[in-house]
């Protein structure tokens, strides 16, 4: 039987209700390694172990038109992208139609899919996220690391949701308002939004002197903040007209911060392909960048994790986790 979406174009099931039970290898995901809202799915997921539990495809990064996201046609097209292993479609939105015939809204990535029943379960990340988080523990290894991690664990919640309240907006989405501004009153609205945010997030880790930005242990907040700033340099900044400051250059507690995430938290390098992120933006915004030109830099596109960085990490290391 169809599983109808709402209207809003989102699938909100759980794993753990009754039609949908965390069982192993029973549930797909289908990625864009460029999509920051689909990377926190992605590294949810390799941080947790779940590789093995949970199969996973990943769309071109472009081109868009037609049925929206598509799959490449064999497994050398586009390297980092797969083909469709359970459909073999050529789009991304024939799997939405599998859920919905009638289905009008946008074809987004992540989705995580029931192989069992032959439908969406959910299409938003941060649901995403947070059933990976728990949802599938009983399978994990008793007492091991990935069964322990908890990105979300109650004592932080409160504090979890707060953060989230206005970093959300403000910036994981204020870059797309400020880069897709149709008027200069738009822009010049939702630039500096961006870079206020970056100031207190900026000021949060100066304050606190801490690994991670609600302490010494990895949460959700890191991991969401993470997919947005390592596109911030690379991409965001000259593609979304964002000039009025750089990570690397603005925000050294953000820079060092962004640097020990990639370079010393397992996992979350591997999941990082900048090919897809640069390729993606710049060639799937026709009204940005009429010419597709993908740009060359930042060179690196992390700065390396220096000696001074590691003294400051060990005095953190005996409290931090990851």
């Amino acid at each position: 039987m169809p599983n109808y979406s709402p209207t809003n174009g989102s699938w909100r099931h759980r794993l753990g209700e009754p039609d949908y039970p965390a069982e192993v290898n029973r549930y797909h995901l289908y990625v864009g390694l460029f999509c920051p809202f689909a990377h926190r799915v992605i590294i949810t997921r390799q941080l947790k172990g779940l590789e093995n539990l949970i199969s996973m495809d990943i769309v071109r990064g472009y081109p868009k038109e037609g049925g929206g996201w598509r799959f490449p046609s064999t497994p050398d097209e586009y390297p980092g992208a797969t083909i469709d292993h359970l459909f073999h479609s050529k789009f991304l939105s024939e799997v939405y139609f599998k859920s919905d015939p009638n289905y009008e809204g946008k074809y987004s990535v992540p989705v995580l899919f029931d192989k069992k029943r032959n439908q969406i379960v959910n299409n938003e990340s941060e649901d995403i996220m947070r059933m990976l988080n728990t949802a599938f523990n009983d399978h994990l290894p008793d007492g091991s690391e990935q069964q322990k991690l908890n990105f979300y664990p109650p004592e932080l919640q409160g504090k979890i949701d707060e953060v989230n309240s206005w970093m959300m907006p403000n910036l994981n989405e204020g870059v797309y308002k400020a880069g897709f501004a149709a008027t200069q009153e738009d822009y010049d609205k939702h630039c500096p939004v961006v870079f206020q945010t970056l100031d207190r997030l900026e000021n949060m880790l100066e304050d606190q002197g801490t690994i991670f930005i609600l302490g010494n242990n990895l949460s959700e907040v890191d991991i969401k903040l993470y997919t947005t700033l390592v596109r911030f340099d690379t991409i965001y900044q000259q593609h979304f007209k964002l000039m009025l400051g750089s990570i690397r250059h603005n925000y050294p507690k953000l820079n060092r911060w962004l640097k020990n995430m990639y370079w010393n938290v397992p996992g979350i390098k591997d999941t990082t392909n900048f090919k897809h992120i640069k390729e993606n933006y710049s060639k799937s915004h026709p009204d940005l960048n009429p010419k597709a030109i993908t740009p060359m830099g930042p060179v690196p596109e992390v700065e390396p994790w220096t000696e001074h960085d590691q003294v400051w990490r060990l005095e953190h290391a005996e409290q931090a986790k990851l």
